[in-house]
């Protein structure tokens, strides 16, 4: 029998309960009948929203960048990003100021 991954966390530690797939590291429960592959591609912002290549995004927290005197701002608004599937550091944007950078989706909300 083929492991099922969480979608939440990806442990293997699964189980199912009657059309329900339940997590027992995460307690993430989900309909066994649903198809997971494409939601596990899809990378969403600090809300929960879907992003695509081409969207403004909102940063929410300031942001230490290696090597510049500054950070970057809470509240800088970042034009054009680009998604870059199975990277930790997922959306290539250029911010003005600062030139071309990865940035994670956790720290941006769709604008």
């Amino acid at each position: 029998m083929a492991e099922i991954q969480c979608p939440e966390c990806k442990s293997t530690n699964t189980y199912e309960s009657n059309q329900w797939m339940n997590c027992c590291d995460c307690f993430h429960e989900w309909d066994a009948n649903q198809n997971n592959a494409e939601n596990s591609d899809q990378i969403k912002d600090s809300n929960g929203n879907p992003l695509q290549d081409g969207d403004d995004v909102i940063v929410i927290k300031d942001l230490p960048v290696k090597g510049a005197p500054k950070p970057i701002k809470m509240g800088t608004k970042v034009k054009n990003i680009k998604l870059i599937l199975g990277e930790d550091h997922d959306i290539y944007c250029k911010i003005d100021g600062f030139g071309t950078m990865y940035l994670k989706s956790i720290f941006v909300k769709k604008s």
